[in-house]
């Protein structure tokens, strides 16, 4: 029989279902998918050896969770994906605001329903994505929020005194029964409301002002936290957190690599973003390591973090950024470009928490920072370390661009330069593309122009060019003639000019 045709007390009995705890049932689908070798949390990259088994122990033990983690480790998205474990459908007592399981009817309601109707009494189906209840803690939260109170226009409308079990409006904690009830950022929680979760957690049942209400609920808790908030905004009562059995450690990804699966799954680039910008590997790398620079970074807060969001946005960002110059030159396609990269500043300044000397510095200016950092990073990954000739008798790679310079030449790349324009400068550095073809020979064209001009970044970080902002792009020339040139500064940028 198909369930949907099981719609009454009577024909449920007469079925297969046998009820079954919240707890009992995560922990039976958790155990059917681990022996089929079945994805379990699916999205989830780079918790497969470290998180992910932690969480799949905790559920086996039918223990309540906390993951405690920096901001942007996916610890919501995995509470979420939660909801994947339970049954596809359970049967509840038609209208019941508990979800009450017909053969284990809790609240008044049903149990009022089922001593009236007997056998016929009317049965719904809960499909399991209605079974997660999400709240977000802060200070304004009530216990009438999360647990209950006396609603005065129920008692009214029923003509009821308020000393009748009836009178209660039922808060979020048990309209979740048989289900996922998710708070994220408990410590941001006032202590008073926390304890009203002490008699739930450990005895499954709720208090509401005076009414002797012994509901056993039955609820998989999953509760989010931020170590920066037992400091900065709050904490969890010891007694809670006692109660909760299992605290699981989150984290950031821990190489590039990770970091680039994570941004390439959640980055939202429209078709026509994919179809005519190309990336490169460098580019892609460059965003990644931003981010790594930034959470090892003086001028950024550590305990506050840096979200994963930082280089999805980024990775967003740059693609805009060479669509839109695409767009202003009216080309039908192009590749991304360091210079590009000056339109991810927004992406990082927003992201980011700063302490006292970044508030100094401003974030627009560890922002570019960060970025400097990440291609000095880069570089020696990609070119010989420049510092690596200066005392050696090795023929230097970059003499002839360094002297070239020297010579009292200089360049500006603006950011919006059409693609034919682009080229022509870069090309025009003696010297710029041989050292590309001789460490990157077997590079497409595009690739081959990004690392030319990486090559100059590359070489203003390590102190062998100046480079300096410039209105809407950078200017490099020979570092000990802009030593004379006080309108520029190396890293720096242009106080005269008014758009910065």
């Amino acid at each position: 029989m198909n369930i949907h045709q099981i719609d009454t007390l009577g024909k449920l009995r007469a079925s297969a279902y046998s009820p079954k705890s919240i707890k009992e049932e995560i922990r039976d689908n958790l155990i059917l998918k681990l022996r089929n070798r079945e994805p379990v949390f699916d999205g989830i990259i780079g918790f497969e050896n470290t998180v992910v088994p932690d969480i799949e122990r905790a559920l086996l033990s039918r223990h309540n969770i906390i993951l405690l983690g920096l901001r942007g480790q996916a610890k919501t998205r995995i509470a979420r994906l939660m909801v994947k474990l339970l049954d596809e459908y359970v049967p509840v007592v038609k209208g019941s605001a508990l979800n009450d399981d017909p053969l284990r009817p809790i609240s008044r309601f049903a149990k009022d329903l089922i001593a009236e109707h007997g056998e016929d009494t009317p049965i719904d189906w809960m499909h399991r994505n209605d079974r997660y209840t999400e709240k977000l803690a802060t200070p304004d939260v009530s216990v009438a929020d999360l647990i209950g109170d006396v609603d005065p226009i129920k008692a009214a409308t029923l003509r009821l005194p308020y000393s009748d079990e009836r009178v209660i409006h039922f808060g979020l904690v048990p309209r979740s029964h048989r289900g996922i009830f998710v708070i994220n950022e408990l410590p941001d929680l006032q202590a008073r409301i926390q304890v009203s979760l002490f008699n739930i957690l450990q005895e499954g049942d709720i208090q509401i002002r005076g009414f002797k209400v012994r509901m056993p609920l039955d609820i998989q808790f999953v509760f989010t936290a931020n170590p920066e908030d037992y400091t900065n905004r709050g904490s969890i009562v010891t007694p809670l957190k006692d109660r909760i059995e299992s605290q699981i450690l989150t984290h950031y990804p821990a190489n590039i690599q990770i970091s680039r699966k994570i941004t390439e799954q959640e980055a939202k680039l429209s078709g026509n973003q994919r179809s005519t910008i190309s990336f490169n590997d460098t580019a892609l790398d460059m965003i990644e390591q931003i981010a790594f620079e930034a959470r090892k970074s003086e001028y950024v807060d550590a305990k506050s973090g840096v979200s994963a969001r930082l280089t999805i946005s980024a990775r967003e960002n740059l693609a805009s950024s060479a669509e839109r110059r695409m767009l202003l030159n009216s080309e039908k396609a192009t590749h991304v470009r360091v210079g590009d990269f000056w339109g991810v500043v927004p992406s990082i300044t927003g992201k980011i928490e700063l302490v006292y000397e970044g508030e100094q510095e401003g974030p627009f200016i560890v922002a570019q920072n960060l970025i400097g950092k990440a291609i000095r990073t880069m570089f020696v990954e990609h070119f010989p370390d420049p510092e690596s000739f200066k005392k050696s008798k090795k023929p230097n790679p970059y003499r002839r661009i360094i002297d070239w310079f020297g010579n009292g030449n200089e360049i500006d790349m603006m950011n919006d330069l059409p693609n034919e324009a682009y080229a022509r400068k870069l090309y025009g550095i003696p010297g710029l593309i041989e050292v590309v073809k001789q460490y990157h020979r077997d590079a497409s064209k595009n690739e081959k122009l990004f690392l030319m001009e990486f090559l100059l970044h590359g070489l203003a970080e390590y102190s062998q060019l100046s480079k300096s902002l410039v209105q809407s792009g950078f200017q490099f020339k020979d570092l000990f003639n802009s030593m004379f040139d006080l309108s520029s500064f190396e890293g720096g940028y242009d106080e005269d000019d008014d758009n910065f």
